[in-house]
């Protein structure tokens, strides 16, 4: 059987979405197993031992090419998410198995569904995603922790990024572009702190993060020896290799936390309090501390209006530093911290 797994959003996303590979590996192991991806995803899947092919997709491109992308001899389509256009277009190509959640009034589009309420919260977004698995008749196990994979070329590369400051390395990741973030001072505070005490570290983001960061922390004094700026540099791959050659990776319920968890680095995550992003259904699968505002949960952000504005805020840059010094003390499975 040839089966494309449908998840063309985030990062994160795409790599909560690995354990369905890899179940699919173990319960059909003749099966030919693709992603269908963003182009900006696309690249994380290199070399997954779980996927054979990967085809990419942007959700501006006409329903002819979301078409061509389920032709090719596709058997079973898997939406782990159930994209409107792309269930159209997998129906009106003729992919013979459609596999979706079966609440939506688009899900007449589907020809195998799964119905069960994501919007409960009340397991990991992987585990959703793997009982997407029984559209195809199949029982699927436990899930395990998804993993990427770099090749030793890649990882000495990485390792040259780090290879003029101390040890241990640290990736702070301001990025993100949740409703509510950790203010990007706050980062470069920490940065600083790490630094002052005797870390290396790097800062990653995309160029727009970047953009944003330099926007935000307007500042011409220059950063200590210890850290390394590489925000806007680095391609998926790269960011890869320098975080598989760190200790730590410090970021928001973002991309580069399941990156380093799928890695086997550890991480230090600051979750803010809305309900879809509960640490539940969210947190990354690897090993570090979870720090989380203790406010009620909300529904959605409201902005300014809120009495819990300052959530994110009232983390501070030394509970966050102190948090990064116990991970790389002690590695032990994601712990979440109210703060």
């Amino acid at each position: 059987m040839n089966v494309l797994i449908v998840r063309p959003d985030g990062i994160g996303d795409v790599v909560v979405s690995l354990p369905v590979a890899t179940q699919l590996r173990h319960l059909v192991p003749g099966a030919t197993i693709g992603f269908l991806v963003s182009p900006t995803v696309a690249p994380l899947l290199e070399s997954h031992r779980d996927v054979d092919y990967v085809r990419t997709i942007r959700f501006s491109d006409p329903l002819s090419e979301l078409r061509r992308a389920f032709s090719g001899g596709v058997e079973a389509a898997v939406f782990l998410k159930p994209f409107q256009r792309l269930m159209w277009a997998a129906w009106l190509e003729g992919v013979p198995i459609r596999v979706a959640t079966g609440y939506r009034w688009y899900s007449v589009l589907a020809n195998r569904r799964v119905y069960e309420h994501r919007s409960e919260f009340s397991k990991h977004e992987s585990e959703y995603n793997v009982e997407m698995l029984r559209g195809l008749q199949l029982s699927p196990g436990k899930v395990q922790p998804p993993r990427v994979f770099l090749s030793d070329q890649e990882r000495a590369r990485g390792a040259l990024s780090w290879e003029n400051l101390p040890s241990p390395r640290i990736v702070v990741h301001p990025g993100g572009l949740s409703a509510r973030r950790w203010r990007p001072e706050h980062y470069r505070d920490l940065a600083v702190e790490l630094a002052r005490t005797g870390y290396g570290v790097v800062l990653t983001g995309s160029p727009t993060e970047k953009m944003q960061f330099e926007q935000d922390v307007p500042s011409t004094a220059p950063l200590p020896a210890e850290i390394s700026n590489r925000m806007g540099e680095l391609s998926i791959r790269e960011l890869m290799a320098l975080i598989a050659n760190a200790h730590v990776v410090v970021s928001g319920a973002t991309g580069p936390a399941h990156i380093a968890a799928a890695l086997g680095v550890s991480t230090v995550s600051l979750f803010d309090p809305r309900r879809n992003n509960l640490p539940v259904r969210w947190k990354p699968l690897g090993t570090g501390i979870l720090l989380r505002p203790d406010v009620p949960t909300c529904g959605k952000c409201l902005g300014e209006v809120c009495p819990y504005w300052d959530c994110l805020d009232r983390i501070s840059v030394d509970k966050v530093a102190a948090a990064v010094g116990q991970t790389v003390a002690v590695s032990s499975r994601i712990r979440i911290v109210h703060v």
